[in-house]
């Protein structure tokens, strides 16, 4: 039963958009199966199913096309590090200067759909934006084309890429747009290739 409506509430937050082959392998290698995850950290899975609507654990990531509900594989490492399954929301948004900024990243947080990160937690999200304004921003730069900007903007890219995963072709599905990933990595990396960086003058 708590499968079922656990189930609902994730296409009713995604859609409902098939899984491909390519898809279930994706979310197997980078995901684990909440039923796993559960047995092995001593959790129960229908009481941690409950949480999830209950606004405490987010959503699963994905819907495998078995039906099996893909969590990140450090689920429970955001509500430990805030001292207990009923605290994380009060610990996330005290992570933003503006609580009204915080409150809206815990919404998505909650969501599940934040799966443009390796692993999630307040600061990974508020560097990947940070990332993400620079990289989109970078073509404006007054110094763009310059060998230092080169050097700052594939840092940017570098950097971003080690925080996300690759992403699936079932993103772009629910999303309804290109990833991140395709804008601010692929697409820039394309755009600008990397240049020489900037020769020292020190010694």
């Amino acid at each position: 039963m708590y499968e079922r409506e656990l189930a609902a509430r994730f296409r009713q937050v995604n859609g409902d958009h098939p899984m491909s082959a390519a898809d279930d392998a994706y979310v197997s290698a980078q995901f684990a199966v909440l039923d796993d995850l559960c047995l092995t950290s001593g959790r129960e899975p229908d009481a941690v199913r409950l949480t999830m609507p209950a606004g405490l654990l987010p959503l699963p990531g994905y819907l495998r096309s078995d039906g099996a509900e893909m969590v990140p594989k450090d689920l429970f490492a955001l509500a430990d590090a805030a001292g207990g399954p009923e605290k994380p929301a009060t610990w996330f948004v005290a992570h933003w200067a503006d609580p009204s900024v915080g409150r809206q990243e815990w919404e998505a947080y909650l969501s599940g759909q934040y799966v443009c990160l390796q692993s999630v937690r307040p600061e990974t999200i508020q560097r990947k934006e940070q990332l993400t304004t620079e990289i989109t921003a970078a073509p404006h730069d007054p110094d763009a084309g310059s060998p230092e900007w080169s050097a700052r903007l594939h840092a940017a890219i570098d950097e971003l890429d080690a925080l996300e995963p690759a992403f699936t072709p079932y993103d772009r599905l629910r999303f309804g747009r290109p990833t991140s990933r395709d804008l601010c990595i692929d697409a820039m990396r394309a755009r600008f290739p990397r240049g020489t960086a900037p020769t020292s003058t020190g010694r």
